[in-house]
């Protein structure tokens, strides 16, 4: 089913949401999508895939209370789901799978 595919993008967010954590808000996952990736990130981007995420239950959110750095406003806190880790996992598997064939072919048009 086409929404239950994880496109790049989703994937890298994913990604970026388990290495942050706790501070897995949306600035900082542009800003480390952004520094990692070498690519222009834009916010609305970050939050649509959030979106995404959260519709197919591979990301959580919850309202954070506002710090007096913000002003007091709230913010949304995303978190990872089991879900999640588990997509992220099968996506590894993928790779390596695809991988490996493609070393295999390299090796046995060089001989």
């Amino acid at each position: 089913m086409k929404g239950d595919h994880l496109g790049e993008f989703e994937e890298l967010v994913l990604l970026t949401v388990r290495g942050l954590d706790a501070d897995a808000y949306g600035v900082p996952v542009q800003q480390v999508l952004a520094r990692d990736t070498s690519r222009d990130v834009s916010i609305g981007a970050v939050y649509a895939a959030l979106a995404r995420l959260e519709t197919k239950g591979l990301v959580r959110s919850r309202m954070a209370p506002g710090t007096a750095m913000r002003g007091g406003q709230s913010r949304r806190a995303f978190a990872i789901t089991p879900a999640g880790v588990q997509a992220l996992d099968s996506m590894q598997q993928v790779r390596l799978r695809l991988r490996r064939a493609a070393a295999y072919r390299e090796v046995r048009l060089r001989s």
